[in-house]
């Protein structure tokens, strides 16, 4: 296989992954602008290998044997392992579903999610992507990215309405950040899911830079009632997590 083979096979896959509901060889070939009959020869052989798979309609979706790869993936990074005792301790302590995200490119990826026997719905689930502006997590990272990096993601950031309660003025966004990085943690007040609050810290390397945010989430009339609570426990936890990867407070 090219590698100009190679390179299509990766847009297929991260294609496929942002629209779950399946693609036909026609749509996958429009949107990637290439020839139908290359889609087609790169989406058989996926097929037969079981890294896609086509459903009843005709439209291809991602298969069975990525998973594997995708668990390994995740489990190689420090911070997943490392952490995920910590995310499980801390669900059985809160008893709201708890993320870890970290940052790619001007997105954050969710690569943890532990439910809870009560937890809402939610389009957040581990490899999916969302903006950092209307999510308590990508709200996280930028409270506590520094400066620099902070200000080019701001700069090439369109603020869109998610909800009625999405902060669409990059004024009041970062007076809000300023205060986020003031109380050590981030608060999504049903700006990216309706109904949805979220509360989220940050998650600091050896060198004090911030790798990894996590977070708790819930029904907001249910998170409110227990904020101070659940806001204590989710720092104490972002702290340990951080420390296990070297970092050391001054």
């Amino acid at each position: 296989m090219s590698v100009k083979s190679a390179k299509r096979v990766i847009e297929i896959f991260e294609l496929l992954s942002r629209h779950q509901q399946g693609l036909t060889i026609k749509e996958v070939s429009e949107k990637l602008n290439v020839p139908q009959s290359s889609t087609f020869n790169l989406l058989k052989t996926l097929s037969t290998e079981g890294y896609v798979r086509q459903d009843m309609l005709k439209k291809y979706r991602l298969g069975e044997k990525l998973i594997p790869l995708g668990t390994i993936a995740m489990e190689s990074l420090d911070i997943y392992s490392i952490g995920l005792p910590h995310l499980q301790k801390l669900m059985n302590t809160v008893q709201e579903t708890i993320f870890m995200s970290v940052l790619s490119g001007d997105e954050l990826v969710y690569i943890a999610k532990i439910d809870t026997n009560r937890s809402i719905r939610t389009s957040a689930q581990p490899g999916s992507k969302k903006p950092l502006y209307c999510t308590g997590l990508g709200k996280a990272f930028l409270a506590f990215l520094p400066e620099q990096k902070r200000e080019e993601l701001l700069q090439s950031m369109e603020l869109k309405p998610i909800t009625e309660k999405t902060i669409v003025n990059k004024e009041e966004l970062i007076t809000q950040l300023k205060q986020f990085n003031k109380n050590g943690y981030s608060i999504d007040d049903e700006e990216s899911e309706e109904g949805l609050y979220c509360l989220a810290a940050p998650i600091f390397g050896s060198d004090r830079q911030i790798v990894a945010a996590i977070s708790a989430a819930g029904p907001k009339e249910r998170m409110l009632s227990r904020k101070d609570f659940i806001t204590q426990q989710l720092m104490g936890s972002a702290r340990k997590i951080s420390e296990s990867i070297g970092y050391i407070e001054q």
